[in-house]
């Protein structure tokens, strides 16, 4: 897994590439963590990211569901088919964590 992380002002964007797994969590969830204390957007750029499993869902819950996470608003990007997939069915089962108005998520090539 190669993560990138680039901050810009009070925004930062992380790329992470390869497949997300229960292998994978703990440095893409090291580089969020890692973020200076004054970025309050996360975008996710995703288009190097072909598979995730739930352990990716866990990544990409808003800070605030997460007990101790700074709060900032998350964007996921450059989604692959069946990271998309995985995370539609997540919203459709919990809207309230997983939905438009906590997550804001477009497919690759939009």
């Amino acid at each position: 897994m190669d993560i990138t992380t680039a901050i810009h002002g009070t925004s930062a964007r992380i790329t992470p590439c390869g497949d997300i797994d229960s292998d994978t969590l703990t440095p893409l969830r090291a580089a969020a963590s890692a973020l200076p204390a004054h970025v309050t957007d996360v975008q996710w750029d995703m288009r190097g990211t072909p598979f995730m499993d739930v352990s990716g869902l866990h990544l990409l819950l808003p800070p605030q569901a997460r007990e101790g996470a700074p709060e900032y608003r998350i964007t996921v990007t450059g989604l692959q088919p069946q990271p998309l997939r995985l995370l539609l069915l997540a919203a459709d089962m919990s809207p309230g964590t997983f939905g438009p108005d906590r997550l804001t998520a477009t497919p690759a090539g939009s």
